[in-house]
């Protein structure tokens, strides 16, 4: 099924010529803010159309520019707002005193570890007490690898044939890094008790 999706949405940019490339590396900075369609998908539609080293770099641009992009947005209308609201909840001032000294470090772990949706990180982010650098620092360095894995797998779902060793190799990757995830999620912010 995802695989079709893919060649589908492949073949109908690709049907539009220049702006078809436009609009998958919009697609992808849309998704950021608006996770309509799986990454994954959009990922390897423009693996296939840009050839897998320049459609990594379209997926990874466009992806930190859109998660930069709303971030910044979600800081400016929501953050003092979300901050009144979180002072009675000691759970959360907890997870954003973590965040503030070491905001880097969850950023980029969190973009790595694909536990929570990047749009979650981005907002949450936005209106805690992450700085916009190491938001932006820890973007820039944890989407590489995850958007690198998603792409491959994006592009062998579509060859399966070709590179089926290869796809069930990243995709355990990908589960596997989703099940580290889970556990260091509950060590790091335990239990949302209080």
């Amino acid at each position: 099924m995802v695989n079709l999706n893919v060649q589908h949405l492949s073949d109908a940019l690709n049907s539009w010529g220049l702006w078809g490339r436009i609009a998958g590396a919009l697609l992808v900075f849309v998704q950021t803010v608006l996770p309509f369609i799986p990454f994954v998908v959009i990922a390897g539609a423009n693996v296939l159309i840009f050839g897998f080293w320049m459609g990594f770099l379209v997926n990874y641009v466009a992806s930190v520019l859109g998660a930069i992009i709303f971030f910044w947005i979600a800081r400016y209308y929501a953050k003092d707002w979300v901050e009144r609201k979180l002072k009675k909840y000691v759970y959360l001032n907890k997870i954003n005193d973590k965040l503030e000294n070491n905001g880097f470090m969850y950023i980029t772990i969190g973009r790595v570890i694909p536990v929570i949706p990047s749009f979650g990180i981005n907002l949450a982010a936005a209106v805690m007490k992450v700085s916009t650098r190491d938001f932006v620092m820890g973007t820039i360095v944890g989407k590489a690898p995850i958007i690198l894995l998603e792409s491959l797998i994006g592009h062998d779902l579509l060859y399966f044939h070709q590179y089926k060793g290869r796809f069930l190799i990243l995709s355990a990757l990908f589960i596997g890094l989703i099940l580290v995830g889970n556990v260091y999620k509950k060590r790091w912010f335990g239990s949302n008790k209080s």
